[in-house]
């Protein structure tokens, strides 16, 4: 018997690698591959996988560790803030496919039991793929990606009540008053348990493990918590991936959550797979070539109508068009938790052996076409809008209001919603400098209006959008998109519109650098590098270096490691002297009052033979004194133009300042 387990892991490892590996090399997402690893695997087509109930167990592991994550992401205090999304939103999209299914399947001639049965089933969407997806693609806290997850969140704690009403519609009506009763009081005590658990008890737990500073010992007790949550909400006769979900809703606000995350991660990865696996192994292929138009025609209703509830969902939680297509993209398939219940109901006589068959058949196929349709819901939103679609929804039920945009001219254009632009916005409105934002997130956009910020909602990658912001007059942009494709086309367009601005990019990696410069960046900030530099300065710190030095260190690790991309741009414009000599800089540094500066002229202090680099103008108030001459002196409070390398720039800043 252990045996079998084994030659069935085998097995399933073996072809999950090869698949995996095929379609990654081919750009498919992985789900798919597990879902054909379990079709090639299961007893429907080759049969060599000779267990498919411990396959099933493993799959619910992933399941469970796969909610776990989840919540560990999302804070329970954001759970509050999305309340009416996933009370309102994930109510009208069940209500609304739930009652379509069932009139149609009714006037088909099928029972009202069974009617209502496949309403619900067709109603619940895939937690495990969309949010899978969602989270490869770093979109679970976007505008839409914030509406799927409360629906699906209202999805799966619907699943509860629908266990206890299949009996009913099955004809059990025994005991359904005292079930019912049992399930609030349950509901109670969930609630209750959640609270304590996330404001006391899980700090003191995770505080005291975190203190012996024994990673195994704080991986083992993260498991713990995860997994007795979800054994409880189940003998509760609730879901073991709801219960995991709580679990960590728990944690998610604690300061050890990131820690928690990155311990669990590859595990669930693992596990999840064998779910993914498990449901292919249910595809019965003699069926589905016996009855391929009728799958085929019901798959492209399935996923129509289900699209368009979605949509019109998001229209009503206030949705752009743009993201109302995607909502309506996202939700289009059959849940995994419509399984648990197609086997009740099939137990339960309400499902025939037909109609349970081509019930797999459309949520397998659902399930597989996902990623894509997530994938290409974008560039169809922005296909679509190019058509005569009407200007209520286009603007959505909530529509932004129109900001008076005055004419301005040198000014900060941010592009991105990530952190690090919004706190860039904040400091600039607090210095009162000219900056207009572009953000794509109606809903930070609305936020960040009501505070008196001066923001666009759009897609910087629209030629309108950049003209709004008046891009061409503009004397530094900074774009922070996180994506390569569209920080490359964001670039492109502002420099096409304006050939003078410094364009400052944010980038994920130092590869990216070259072509970010051709396309006409004045400076491109690599994120992973830039991380581990500033880590590397914390170290040097540590081991007492004078400020000065670490700076020059500094210097020249930016020379070395991507200084020969810097500035390499040969576009004409008045920073071309800059583009033409690599890996010199242009600094604005102030003389403190302590300096050695205050009093003497350039000649006394032999600043260009000293430092190597050059005093190019000094501003004084409002005076600037343009190419001064040796005889120029400095006073308190000058702010001096340094033109330098790297560690030249470093060592000036240490004797303007005194240091």
């Amino acid at each position: 018997m252990e045996m079998n387990i084994l030659q069935d892991l085998l097995v399933i490892f073996a072809l999950s690698t090869f698949v995996n590996y095929v379609f990654t090399r081919i750009k498919v997402p992985t789900i798919v591959g597990y879902l054909l690893t379990g079709v090639i695997a299961g007893p429907h087509l080759t049969g060599i996988v000779h267990s498919d109930t411990n396959i099933e167990l493993l799959a619910e592991i992933g399941v469970v560790l796969l909610l776990f994550t989840i919540g560990l992401e999302f804070s329970l205090k954001h759970l509050i803030k999305i309340r009416r999304i996933v009370f309102w939103g994930g109510f009208m999209q069940v209500a609304l496919t739930t009652l379509i299914i069932m009139s149609l399947a009714q006037g088909l001639e099928m029972e009202l039991p069974a009617a209502i049965f496949i309403g619900f089933l067709t109603a619940l969407s895939s937690t495990a793929v969309v949010l899978k997806v969602l989270q490869e693609r770093s979109e679970i806290s976007s505008n839409y990606g914030r509406t799927v997850l409360g629906i699906l969140i209202f999805q799966d704690i619907l699943l509860v009540p629908l266990l206890l009403f299949t009996p009913l519609l099955g004809g059990e009506i025994n005991h359904i008053t005292r079930d019912i009763i049992l399930l609030g009081l349950k509901s109670i005590l969930i609630i209750v348990m959640v609270f304590i658990g996330h404001k006391w008890v899980m700090p003191i737990v995770l505080r005291a493990i975190a203190m012996t500073k024994n990673q195994e010992l704080f991986f083992m007790s993260i498991l713990l918590i995860c997994l007795s949550v979800a054994f409880l909400t189940h003998e509760l006769g609730m879901s073991l991936a709801f219960g995991a979900f709580l679990a960590g809703l728990m944690i998610s606000e604690s300061e050890y959550s990131h820690n928690a995350f990155g311990h669990i991660v590859p595990f669930k990865d693992t596990f999840t797979s064998f779910f993914f696996v498990s449901i292919g192994m249910l595809l019965d292929i003699s069926f589905v070539v016996d009855n391929i138009g009728l799958v085929l025609l019901t798959v492209a209703f399935v996923v129509l109508l289900k699209m368009v509830v979605a949509g019109l969902t998001g229209f009503v939680l206030g949705h752009t068009f743009r993201g109302q297509v995607m909502v309506g993209f996202a939700l289009a398939q059959v849940g995994e938790f419509s399984f648990i219940l197609a086997k009740m109901g099939q137990g339960f006589d309400i499902l025939s052996d037909y109609y349970y068959q081509l019930f797999l058949a459309v949520a397998i196929v659902t399930m597989s076409i996902t990623p894509f349709m997530i994938m290409v819901a974008r560039p169809l939103a922005n296909l679509f809008l190019k058509l005569p679609v009407p200007k209520f929804l286009i603007d959505g039920l909530f529509p932004l209001k129109e900001m008076d945009i005055p004419d301005l001219k040198n000014h900060l254009v941010l592009i991105g919603k990530d952190s690090r632009s919004l706190n860039l916005a904040t400091m600039a409105h607090h210095i009162k400098m000219p900056c207009i934002s572009i953000v794509f997130d109606p809903a930070a956009v609305k936020k960040r209006q009501e505070k008196g910020e001066t923001l666009i909602y759009g897609d910087a990658i629209n030629d309108p959008i950049l003209k709004k912001a008046h891009v061409d007059t503009a004397e530094v942009v900074v774009i922070s998109v996180g994506d390569l494709i569209a920080s490359m086309a964001i670039v492109e367009k502002v420099r096409h519109m304006n050939s003078h601005a410094a364009i400052l990019v944010r980038t994920k990696h130092v590869e990216d650098i070259e072509e970010l410069y051709r396309l006409g960046a004045t400076q491109v900030i690599p994120e992973e590098f830039e991380t581990a530099i500033e880590i590397f300065e914390r170290v040097l710190t540590k081991y007492l270096l004078p400020q000065s030095e670490i700076r020059q260190i500094i210097g020249r690790i930016r020379k070395d490691n991507y200084g020969v991309f810097r500035d390499s741009s040969k576009k004409p414009s008045r920073f071309s002297i800059m583009k033409d000599l690599p890996n010199i800089e242009i600094a604005a540094l102030k003389v403190r009052e302590d300096s050695l500066l205050v009093g003497k002229t350039l000649a006394e202090t032999d600043f260009r033979n000293k430092v190597g680099a050059t005093v190019v103008a000094i501003k004084r108030g409002d005076d600037i004194i343009e190419n001064p001459g040796p005889n120029s002196a400095f006073r308190k409070g000058d702010i001096g133009y340094v033109l330098g390398k790297p560690d030249q720039i470093a060592e000036a800043g240490r004797i303007f300042a005194g240091e």
